[in-house]
């Protein structure tokens, strides 16, 4: 057994550099979470399959739903390039795109102890709470040397939308975190306050008030008695915003942006307004669902799938290219894998929160309160396709998917084992 140490040791310490590396990544500029990314990839794809040689078996990682579901999904879109619209070349862009899903189950297969799953939340909050503060600083008009060019008000390396986003995803990991040992209750009570408050009332991202009210609303559910719960989780949201629409005027100009804009492609056609743009699209990419709606157009295809539909301001709406996205999730899959890829994103959603069942109650609180936010926020915008948010919200579900089963496979006794050990007549 002495001569495995030397052997094991050195993984490890790159295992969890690699962890920690793309933990923080999603707090950092983009250059650092394509880097994170690539070494994630090519280093845990390496350190698979030579663990796959050597036969180290996880009995834990069988016992989820989500890596199959994935691997379910990756298989479909890699299909779609038999018939897809779109050259080779950009289709296996948008294929790596979609692929970034992967990075769920290389979290889930590196992390293999609960105290590396705690290690990787660390790094995770670490980065986070260097742009919260950041964000905070710009607010309070102080200068900070690592952002020269802001993208927006109170942005850091990011975009309003993407930022308001992260910090109401956040603010969910810092508060049900509280009684996993990770930080203080107060300290986590303290930057889920900041993160929400950020969201609200310093950022200007519609998308992210909505994620902040479905994590505000789970959050008060789960602290109630259960009698009271599904009252609280209906009553809680129309409190918030009522209460913001009262007491912040840029919620009241946000919200009637909203309102014109939609009214006006309602009734005029109007596309050009951020949410004009947005129906357009949904309604477009809806008949191209409908065009193919048991194979779809295939990987990389929506921008010429709704440009057939948009007829002669198809460039116009959509770009010259074939880049563009719908802002939809949902959508998104729909028009490339037909009416099954929508139903593959659901079930991606629902194999977390089953997965997230047998979790410790603060870490499914967490992991579900993430899943809820990414549901949201891809209604309004393409948030897993998106290289930022797509990044944030894998790597997060990955690092506390990881945390919840490497707890309850440590509990349970279920642990890696090398091809040499063998167990013991009544082992566990």
């Amino acid at each position: 057994m002495t001569h495995t140490t030397p052997e094991w040791r050195p993984l490890w310490s790159f295992r969890l550099i690699l962890v920690c590396l793309a933990a923080v990544s999603v707090s950092l500029p983009m250059a650092w979470i394509s880097l994170a990314k690539v070494l994630l990839f090519t280093a845990g794809l390496a350190y698979l399959i030579a663990g796959h040689f050597k036969s180290r078996r996880d009995p834990a990682f069988t016992k989820l739903w989500t890596p199959g579901i994935v691997l379910l999904i990756l298989i479909a879109f890699a299909l779609s390039l038999f018939w897809t619209v779109v050259d080779l070349e950009f289709a296996l862009l948008a294929f790596v795109k979609h692929g970034k899903l992967m990075e769920i189950l290389l979290l889930l297969s590196l992390i293999r102890t609960t105290r590396e799953a705690h290690m990787g939340i660390m790094a995770f909050a670490a980065g986070q709470i260097f742009l919260l503060v950041s964000s905070w600083l710009l607010a309070t008009s102080v200068p900070i040397p690592w952002v020269t060019d802001p993208i927006g008000k109170n942005v850091v390396f990011s975009t309003y939308l993407d930022q308001s986003i992260i910090f109401a995803t956040a603010a969910a990991v810092f508060w049900h975190l509280r009684s996993d040992k990770l930080w203080p209750r107060w300290l986590g009570g303290l930057l889920a306050g900041a993160a929400l408050i950020n969201t609200l009332l310093l950022l200007e991202g519609r998308s992210g008030y909505l994620v902040a009210l479905a994590v505000l609303s789970l959050a008060a559910m789960w602290a109630m008695p259960k009698r009271w719960r599904l009252t609280t989780l209906v009553a809680t949201p129309i409190i918030v915003v009522f209460g913001l629409y009262a007491g912040s005027s840029q919620v009241q100009e946000r919200l009637h942006k909203v309102w014109r804009e939609s009214q006006n492609y309602t009734s005029q056609g109007e596309n050009v307004s951020s949410s004009g743009w947005r129906l357009n699209a949904w309604h477009r990419s809806l008949q191209a669902m409908l065009d193919e709606p048991w194979t779809g157009h295939g990987v990389g295809s929506w921008t010429p799938a709704v440009k057939r539909h948009e007829g002669a301001s198809a460039i116009k709406t959509f770009g010259a290219g074939d880049s563009s996205n719908p802002h939809q999730e949902y959508l998104l899959w729909g028009v490339e894998l037909g009416f099954g890829g929508t139903l593959l994103l659901l079930a991606l959603m629902v194999s977390v929160m089953r997965d997230a069942q047998r979790f410790s109650p603060s870490v499914k609180q967490a992991t579900i309160s993430v899943m809820a936010a990414m549901a949201v926020a891809c209604v309004f915008n393409s948030a897993l396709y998106d290289d930022l948010l797509g990044d944030f919200f894998c790597i997060t579900l990955g690092l506390l998917m990881a945390l919840g089963l490497r707890g309850d496979a440590s509990q349970a006794g279920l642990t890696m084992s090398a091809p040499s050990q063998k167990p013991t007549e009544g082992s566990t």
